[in-house]
């Protein structure tokens, strides 16, 4: 019995997550829907739009508009069944419209060729995962911004130089990343403007001699107008656009990591006060240590934003030193940097729904060390006028006399506080030979809630700062909420009406 029990246990180890301490579980992603809006969908849509303007613009017949039509859905038809054929190139694509409509269908492609297409394709793919991006990125502050409001009064240690700081409230520090976030998301924006521009009719890099209505196909595939300069929409802008992605990857990596060790570094104490709820997928344990529960979704978040940097960089290595015109470097939809990004996001968005803050526990620890010394600096300057380094210094040698003694700040007496004063005095004739500071004023200098509450500059921690600032962020969040709806709808309507037109043709 004992050894079927055992090996029970062991055979149910990757069922539990316990492969080790290097082991975290990959977050699980959507199935692909079908029919997939890949390179094949996006040459479908400019084709029935190339169909629809050229037959208006009588460059192709009624007649031959109709025809062309009706092989364009015959090939889309097919390729949408499940396991059929999806040609992802113009060259590949082609001869199944051929097959299904004759050579003649061949006139749609006057004045078009692969590289203002697949340009166009892949532009059209990233703006989807952009947007996608957009709506996680929202999310997640959203999340984000209402873990710093019920956390707003929670007081919790700082640190610079990995060294405790100076205290102040879990959700002034949260808010600071909402603003990173939101930078981000500013970025997103002007990224989306520049990106949402349609190169079609730029043919490869100088126009074409047919007279294509660039403005009619821009409209038709959701852009926001054309990329003019047809050189630039061709050669230099696809070079140019994953340099541009790559850097907002990479800030919001550099965020989420920094947000991250924040966290993990709580990780290494007995007694954290902030950790991630235990099960449901958050956490594993150890197959040789009972101890153990490690942080997985902040490993592998941690690790997929580190891919990013990685991925970030070796754009800009394909598309370093190469003249325009070359493949090396240029803006392809099939890319998972967009979608690494926002699975990132989304990881951060779980983490954050799963802390587990404990408000007790981190005043503790914030008592435990000095952080409050820099506030007996400045009050015996503010209320007793004391040079601020001769104050600096007398709060440097409680320091030093209290941790000799392993005194916290809870524990230290105004007598004590007296004894040290002495002693600086002595040394300093310009000081006064009593200890300035009353019991009452050591006393709130020493108290994390009276250093928060009394700040007094725009956009500190005191809650009339916080009042402000949560105001703007909302209105930031709002806003950036209502552009992605926006963006979204009119990439929406434009697809349904190209669609409706296509109807009419056939």
């Amino acid at each position: 019995m004992k050894k079927h029990t055992l090996k029970k246990m062991f055979l149910m180890l990757p069922l539990l997550g316990i492969l080790g301490g290097a082991y975290f579980p990959e977050p699980a992603e959507a199935a692909e829907p079908w029919p997939p809006r890949d390179n094949f969908f996006w040459l479908g849509q400019i084709n029935k739009a190339s169909d629809i303007i050229n037959t208006d613009e009588n460059l192709l017949t009624k007649e031959e508009g109709r025809r062309f039509a009706a092989a364009i859905q015959k090939v889309l038809d097919a390729g949408n069944t499940k396991g059929a054929e999806r040609p992802t190139v113009v060259i590949t694509f082609e001869p199944l419209l051929i097959k299904a409509g004759g050579p003649d269908i061949t006139k749609i492609h006057a004045g078009r060729s692969s590289q203002d297409m697949l340009t166009t394709v892949s532009i059209l793919m990233q703006r989807e995962q952009l947007l996608e991006l957009s709506a996680a990125l929202n999310r997640m502050t959203e999340t984000l911004l209402n873990l710093a409001k019920a956390h707003e009064g929670t007081l919790i240690p700082n640190y610079t130089n990995g060294v405790q700081a100076q205290p102040n409230s879990l959700g002034h520090f949260l808010l600071a990343y909402v603003d990173a976030y939101e930078r981000d998301q500013e970025r997103v924006k002007e990224y989306y403007k520049r990106l949402n521009r349609s190169p079609m009719g730029a043919t490869v890099l100088n126009g074409t001699g047919w007279p294509l209505n660039r403005d009619r196909m821009a409209s038709y595939l959701g852009f926001d107008g054309i990329a003019y300069n047809t050189y630039d929409a061709g050669q230099v802008f696809p070079q140019e656009a994953p340099i541009e992605m790559g850097s907002i990857a990479s800030s919001i990596a550099i965020h989420t990591t920094s947000l991250i060790q924040e966290i993990m570094q709580q990780y290494a104490q007995p007694r954290p006060w902030i950790l991630l709820q235990e099960g449901n997928g958050n956490t594993y344990v150890s197959s040789a240590m009972p101890q153990k529960r490690n942080p997985g979704i902040l490993n592998r978040c941690r690790t997929d934003s580190s891919t990013l940097l990685g991925l970030a960089v070796g754009e800009a290595f394909r598309a370093h030193n190469i003249p325009a015109g070359m493949a090396d470097g240029r803006i392809r939809g099939t890319d998972s940097i967009v979608k690494k990004t926002t699975s990132v996001v989304n990881q951060v968005d779980r983490i954050l729904q799963v802390l587990d803050i404990r408000p007790e526990r981190a005043l503790e620890e914030l008592n435990l060390d000095w952080t409050c010394s820099q506030e007996i600096a400045d009050v015996m300057m503010r209320k007793h006028n004391i040079p601020f380094r001769s104050g600096h210094h007398f709060a440097s040698e409680i320091v030093t006399y209290a941790r000799a003694r392993d005194i916290t700040p809870v524990d230290f007496t105004y007598d004590q506080a007296r004894e040290v004063y002495q002693n600086v005095a002595a040394a300093d004739a310009s000081l006064p030979k009593e200890l300035p500071l009353t019991p009452e004023e050591l006393q709130e200098a020493k108290d994390p809630a009276a250093i928060i509450r009394n700040r007094a500059v725009k956009g500190g921690p005191q809650h009339s700062e916080m009042v402000i600032m949560f105001s703007k962020v909302r209105k930031v969040l709002d806003n950036n909420t209502a552009w992605q709806k926006n963006a979204a709808d009119k990439v929406k309507n434009a697809e349904l009406k190209l669609n409706e037109d296509f109807i009419k043709m056939l």
